[in-house]
């Protein structure tokens, strides 16, 4: 995500800045649930006047925020957050996003799963508004399908032991085995080979659908799927990406990242301020109902020749409500390889 913002500013800047002037950055972790990070770079952000916070990662983290950033008026986007009681916060309307909401996630997983032949599911599931929005929206999809979640098994941040929700969920011998969690699959993987279970039967999400070939041996997760909002990273912008990172290895996020950097440069242009409620009374206008453009350079050109213009991202078509949700998106399906990386197998288009 900081690489998609780096490469976005990186661009802006070549192509003359905003309102004349160059964009400048400041990176700050945004931690956990289970510590204060967050608080203390947003308090610090919000302390040297900047126009916008991209962030947090996490739902979780940007529920312990939000109050904090908007309520200071200041805009506040993240390339991540997917929770769907987003939709409805009341953010005075600078909360904003450029991931697709986990209706959309939910649901897609939910149908590959019983599209593989699952009829009963398992899920194990991090006791937050990430894991417990996407767990709502993948029984939804399951049971609209006669399909039935057998278990749903729950642990909360910080949890460093899982054999209990490992047992509870193989106990119930579940066709297919949903792991909504970040990191903690790590630990989660290797207790679910050791009972036997079959990775074709295990199914990711966003937070975890990484390159595992460093962590286990070969096959340890051959066949397993998963999804990741944003259409797949191609060659080209992989390879923008590495000019401002060379030891990138995941890419989760980084389109939206570099969308999100880019339609706040595009916002801000247009009000001509760097103040965050007027770019984000511009922000819905960018995104629709305009000449097609992708990137700062030749929107910024369209808007100099007076024109109105709507930018389509790396991620997929940005097209934002009134709540700041995209209104449609792209979710690609992905299957491991042999070697435990993730390859591209489909992507799927829709409304949110």
């Amino acid at each position: 995500m900081t690489a998609g913002v780096d490469l976005a500013i990186k661009e802006i800047n070549e192509a003359g800045g905003v309102n004349g002037e160059d964009v400048t950055v400041m990176h700050r972790d945004s931690g956990d649930t289970t510590t204060n990070i967050a608080t203390q770079s947003s308090t610090e952000m919000l302390g040297q006047n900047v126009s916008a916070i991209i962030g947090a990662a996490s739902s979780g983290v940007t529920k312990t925020v939000i109050n904090q950033i908007t309520g200071a008026g200041t805009l506040m986007m993240s390339p991540a957050n997917t929770s769907p009681d987003f939709s409805t916060w009341d953010d005075k309307g600078l909360y904003w996003r450029t991931a697709p909401s986990d209706v959309m996630q939910g649901r897609i997983l939910g149908n590959v799963m019983v599209g593989q032949g699952a009829a009963t599911v398992g899920m194990i599931v991090l006791n937050d508004a990430y894991g417990t929005g996407l767990a709502k929206n993948i029984r939804m999809a399951v049971e609209a399908a006669n399909g039935e979640i057998v278990v749903e098994s729950m642990f909360n941040e910080g949890d460093s032991q899982f054999s209990s929700q490992v047992d509870e969920v193989v106990a119930a011998k579940p066709d297919a085995i949903a792991i909504l969690s970040f990191d903690q699959a790590r630990s989660i993987i290797p207790l679910l080979i050791q009972k036997g279970v079959d990775p074709t039967t295990m199914y990711f999400v966003d937070g975890n659908i990484l390159d595992y070939k460093k962590d286990f041996d070969k096959g340890t997760l051959e066949g397993a799927m998963g999804t990741q909002p944003g259409s797949f990273a191609k060659t080209d912008f992989k390879k923008r990406l590495e000019a401002v990172n060379d030891s990138l290895k995941d890419w989760n996020y980084a389109a939206e990242s570099y969308d999100a950097t880019t339609l706040i440069a595009l916002a801000s242009t247009v009000a001509k301020s760097h103040d965050g409620a007027a770019i984000a009374a511009q922000l819905q206008g960018v995104s629709r109902d305009g000449e097609k453009c992708g990137d700062f350079a030749s929107c910024k050109k369209l808007l100099d020749e007076g024109k109105d213009i709507d930018y389509d991202g790396i991620a997929g078509p940005v097209t934002w409500d009134e709540n700041g949700d995209i209104t449609e998106g792209i979710m690609g399906v992905y299957q491991y390889d042999g070697n435990n990386v993730p390859k591209p197998l489909r992507e799927e288009a829709g409304a949110v």
